[in-house]
């Protein structure tokens, strides 16, 4: 084997107002009759962001600024999947409610408080995304009167579910090239109809 004299290489200070990169998700644009898979946050290609349910909802909300993302699996000290909390669930109605029936400050209030528990949330499973079209989710979570999906595989030796992959309306929006101004889900429908009847 050959001696081969590597030279260092060079190196500098970290900056003080240096940043750091964050995952591009260029979204394509997309039909109702393209694959429903196009429209699908893959988690097994992009990481799950998880919080805790006794986290404060001011750390949820930064957690989703820091990520760039919508929506935040609620999980337990074992990793199960025992809610979701999304943005609209943070500025919308439901902080109010609370402190109104409990008293105390937005700063007091827990994710446990406000999220949507587990026994809640219905699911799509994988195998009927992997036959579908866009279509068919637009149709699914305007029935659901939902903002997000959740997909599931069936892979472990209990039959557990786990999820595979998220759906996001304001997702499908922006592939459709369409701007939302509003987080509400009745509006981000209405404006996917119109942009689908104008077509």
């Amino acid at each position: 084997m050959t001696n081969v004299n590597y030279i260092p290489i060079p190196s500098t200070r970290l900056q003080s107002d240096a940043t750091f990169h964050r995952t591009e998700r260029n979204f394509s644009r997309i039909r109702l009759d393209d694959p429903a898979v196009t429209v699908m946050t893959d988690l097994k290609q992009v990481s799950a962001v998880t919080i805790a349910a006794g986290a404060p909802i001011e750390a949820a909300s930064a957690r989703m600024k820091h990520r760039g993302v919508r929506l935040l699996l609620v999980v337990n000290d074992e990793e199960n999947v025992i809610g979701l909390i999304t943005s609209t669930d943070l500025h919308g109605a439901k902080p109010i409610q609370h402190i109104q029936t409990n008293g105390g400050a937005y700063r007091d209030i827990l994710v446990q408080d406000i999220m949507t528990q587990h026994n809640m949330l219905e699911v799509i499973c994988m195998e009927d995304i992997e036959r579908s079209r866009v279509g068919n989710v637009v149709a699914t979570l305007k029935q659901a009167g939902r903002a997000h999906a959740l997909v599931v595989d069936r892979h472990d030796s209990e039959n557990r579910q786990i999820i595979r992959g998220i759906i996001s309306a304001s997702q499908i929006a922006r592939q459709l090239d369409m701007d939302i101004p509003t987080q509400e889900t009745a509006s981000t429908f209405a404006e996917i109809e119109a942009l689908l009847a104008s077509a």
